[in-house]
């Protein structure tokens, strides 16, 4: 692990003739990483972003029981504790609050996906699998959506 050039290299097991896979990264978090350093350091610029008009994704990937949720979740009280979603919230807010003669419009989505089912988690059942479905060529682009049902056909 070189977290100062953000690399990474592993070796298969038993294969000592091949070389090491090569990762690259933006940022490594340990065990005694807080909250608040991973959200300084990674989703702070990209928040700053999205109140800039981008649009923003932060994805969160790792073994089941690794502290994802928890990382982007959190817990309410102490507020070290908060995770990454309410620390965005508060910043967009905020940054919103705080601008004049600006109408801002904000979507956010919070999808799982787990075994290859996608779910909405701010959706009334999260239980409930997402369709993916095609946009036709003649659409714009043609890359897979979503499709997410809306509040009233439920």
């Amino acid at each position: 692990m070189d977290s100062t050039r953000g690399q990474c290299f592993i070796q298969k097991p038993g294969a000592l003739g091949e070389p090491p896979k090569q990762f690259t990264f933006d940022g490594v978090y340990y065990i005694e990483s807080t909250t608040e350093q991973l959200y300084n350091e990674i989703a702070y610029p990209l928040v700053e972003g999205v109140t800039e008009g981008y649009n923003g994704t932060i994805f969160a990937y790792g073994q089941t029981g690794s502290g994802k949720s928890f990382t982007m979740q959190g817990i309410c009280s102490p507020t070290s504790q908060r995770g990454v979603i309410p620390r965005a919230f508060e910043h967009i807010f905020e940054s919103i609050q705080c601008t004049e003669n600006t109408k801002f419009l904000v979507r956010a989505s919070y999808l799982e996906i787990y075994n290859e089912e996608i779910r909405d988690l701010l959706g009334k059942d999260t239980k409930h699998k997402l369709e993916r479905t095609t946009v036709s060529p003649s659409e714009e682009g043609s890359h897979p959506e979503l499709s997410i049902p809306s509040p009233d056909a439920a």
